[in-house]
């Protein structure tokens, strides 16, 4: 039944009269949908899932040499980070504010890596969105939030991924278009160029991919990891060279089976997320490069709280994962590389960074 309720709520969101956002005034009418409920009730906060502002961590990286390179390190994201608007459907992380308070409150947890979806407004703006939903905020919110963050504590670094949210097709967003509007990329550029010390230099330069840098060289910086297309494909250059075969899904160095067709293929995704972990931390895998390992997944018939939490007598990924690398510890998981989570909790996040040097 609350699939069904889940999947009718879904309809209703690609189908309901645009209401005006006051902060956009002149500017097209997207979809917001506060007003819509669900019938989904989440699952109470444990460590490992909804419990992000039991722990603290604004300054781990200060503790870890210069020299060290990126892909010795154990980094906690957020997939969607800023997905808190809508319904049960929409949602991937806790609502901790609008305008990326939200982010600011998952920097200061301890999170290092970001997933940020964009939808293209009039006057070459960019507001955040997740499928249709529009989640409150706009790129300069979230640059602001960055900078605000990295200017407090300057020996920390972020990871971001940015991608176009918009295919125009149901469920999803459409751009605004016109003769006075630039294409995506440029857009792009027209904002990291606002912020000319935000950015690791090397990682948002179209014509050349950045090699993998250590962390000395990018503290006080955000690193771009990739820009993607609406369909998963990378624009240009952009991020860090050994992501050029990141485009939808799955790649060498990513691990994102995102479709979870229903609440019983849960303990799939975990095992996928398990099998991503093993194999980097093996004989196999390269030890000088990075990995990105995404715990999320959905579909109409398993919400993304529910793959992350749990539903029924099925545990969710994120606790199956506190337990794993807890009894992992100082056996074949040497590091988790980036751990991409919806719905974090402090314990899960203190684990990943317990893996540090």
């Amino acid at each position: 039944m609350r699939a069904w309720l889940a999947l009718l709520t879904f309809v209703a969101i690609a189908l309901a009269t645009p209401l005006e956002r006051p902060e956009l005034q002149g500017e097209q009418a997207v979809l917001e949908t506060d007003w819509l409920a669900s019938d989904e009730e989440p699952l109470a906060p444990t460590p490992a899932y909804r419990s992000l502002n039991t722990t603290r961590n604004p300054g781990w990286m200060a503790r870890i040499a210069d020299e060290t390179s990126l892909a010795a390190l154990s980094i906690p994201g957020t997939h969607e980070s800023m997905a808190i608007m809508g319904t049960s459907v929409a949602q991937c992380q806790e609502n901790l504010g609008k305008s990326a308070a939200t982010l600011t409150a998952q920097l200061t947890a301890g999170i290092r890596a970001i997933d940020i979806r964009l939808r293209v407004e009039s006057g070459n703006s960019l507001v955040v969105h997740h499928g249709s939903v529009y989640q409150h905020a706009n790129l300069d919110d979230v640059f602001s939030a960055l900078a605000a963050f990295l200017s407090a504590n300057p020996k920390e670094a972020i990871l971001l991924r940015l991608k176009q949210e918009c295919t125009g097709e149901f469920g999803s967003c459409t751009d605004v278009t016109g003769p006075t509007q630039l294409p995506f990329v440029d857009i792009i550029d027209s904002y990291i160029a606002r912020y000319p010390t935000l950015f690791w230099p090397p990682s948002v330069d179209r014509q050349w991919s950045a090699p993998l840098p250590t962390l000395g060289a990018i503290r006080g910086s955000v690193v771009l990891m990739a820009l993607h297309g609406p369909r998963g494909g990378r624009f240009a250059y952009y991020g860090l060279e050994q992501f050029s075969g990141w485009n939808d899904g799955n790649s060498t160095y990513v691990q994102d089976n995102y479709n979870v067709p229903s609440i019983g293929a849960i303990p799939t995704k975990r095992d996928q997320v398990r099998r991503f972990l093993d194999a980097y931390n093996s004989a196999a895998g390269d030890a000088d490069a990075i990995y990105v390992n995404f715990c999320s997944g959905a579909s109409y018939l398993a919400l993304p709280s529910q793959v992350a939490g749990g539903v029924l007598a099925i545990q969710g990924v994120n606790p199956f994962l506190l337990g794993y690398l807890g009894h992992t510890f100082g056996g074949i998981t040497r590091r988790t590389s980036v751990v991409m989570m919806d719905f974090p909790g402090g314990g899960l996040i203190e684990r990943i960074l317990s893996f540090n040097p």
